[in-house]
């Protein structure tokens, strides 16, 4: 396929302003400690005002908030596919595919689970390349061999149906899931090479240490899931800190893992601080908060180096990923009755 000339410059300028208005760790001091309704009110005050205005007569409280962000997410990230042409339109399109992986997940958990699909589409981000229709006709199913062939003639059918039988043997959902992140990954790194310098080389840097950290996250998972995995075979190939055998051996021992991730000289020397809490941590999701926290760091110290690149328009992804998430964290643990210092516990702050 010949793609045309991209506009970097005008891309890159529209993020710039998009994440002047993103929620500062301050605001996020301050949703802590409202209500739902009083979220609400906060969120109609900034640039959620079109989604609050839009579903404030058929949803109210946690529903309201979590349509609400889901509907601006997927909003603001149309956009950026509006906005862009050529080449700049293909590196961002095969990133939004992620929502593609996470709408067949929380799919597919949902039917694992048993929840209601109005449950479950709740949590959808439409954002991806499956369209309205697919994602309804996915909602309605009860088995998950159903959603694995209403995804006949998509990417994600043949990894889906191959990791089905280990599925069935092993009564876990994590053949599925990997399945589904390896092909989200691999396709990532199409057709790119490995460019030394310049700024399609720190976005191949940054698709790299999205693929380690994924590779950490998924091997720390398995070893904690206590089902008998060999984290070698769930690999994903494509980034630099581990190879196969070394993330099987590295799995065993936490305090490892992180040396490796923080000795390592691309991710060490930029992301002292950031690394600093992966040691700190002493649960599963306080580390995987910290992966988190670290990618967004690392992604905005790429795209400073070259702020009018995709690695601009990558790292303004992860940010407002970053907001909605929080925000959602917050409205579900006030719903719960969590403390204050137990939903902070919850968000992602750098």
């Amino acid at each position: 396929m010949i793609l045309g000339a991209s506009n970097t410059e005008y891309v890159s300028a529209r993020v710039k302003a998009r994440r002047a208005a993103l929620f500062s760790d301050e605001d996020y001091r301050k949703l802590v400690r409202m209500g739902p309704g009083g979220i609400a009110r906060f969120m109609e005050e900034s640039e959620y005002e079109r989604e609050i205005n839009e579903l404030g007569t058929r949803f109210s409280g946690v529903d309201l908030i979590e349509y609400a962000l889901n509907q601006n997410l997927a909003r603001h990230f149309q956009d950026l596919l509006d906005f862009s042409e050529g080449r700049l339109y293909d590196l961002i399109a095969r990133y939004l595919r992620k929502f593609d992986v996470w709408n067949i997940k929380t799919i597919i958990r949902g039917i694992y689970t048993e929840t209601p699909a109005d449950e479950i589409r709740t949590d959808l981000i439409r954002a991806g390349e499956l369209d309205d229709t697919v994602l309804d006709r996915l909602l309605e199913v009860d088995e998950i061999e159903d959603v694995i062939e209403i995804l006949d003639g998509t990417v994600y059918h043949g990894p889906l149906d191959d990791a089905f039988e280990e599925f069935e043997e092993t009564g876990t959902l994590v053949p599925l899931e990997n399945a589904l992140d390896r092909e989200f990954y691999e396709h990532l790194l199409d057709n790119l090479g490995r460019p030394q310098e310049g700024p399609n080389a720190k976005y191949v840097e940054f698709l790299q240490a999205e693929i380690d950290f994924r590779n950490a996250r998924n091997a720390l998972r398995l070893a904690r899931s206590g089902a008998d995995l060999d984290p070698a075979s769930y690999y994903i190939p494509g980034g630099v800190l581990f190879d196969k055998s070394e993330l099987s051996r590295l799995v065993s021992d936490m305090d490892e893992l992180v040396d490796h991730i923080v000795e390592n000289k691309r991710y060490g020397d930029r992301l002292s601080g950031a690394l600093r809490r992966l040691r700190e941590a002493d649960s599963l999701i306080q580390f995987e908060h910290a992966i988190d926290a670290a990618l967004l760091k690392y992604s905005d110290t790429l795209s400073s180096i070259y702020p009018v690149s995709v690695s601009s328009v990558l790292s303004y992804i992860l940010a407002k990923e970053r907001e909605v998430e929080n925000i959602r964290a917050i409205a579900r643990g006030r719903e719960v009755g969590l403390s204050e210092s137990e939903i902070e516990e919850e968000l992602v702050i750098l």
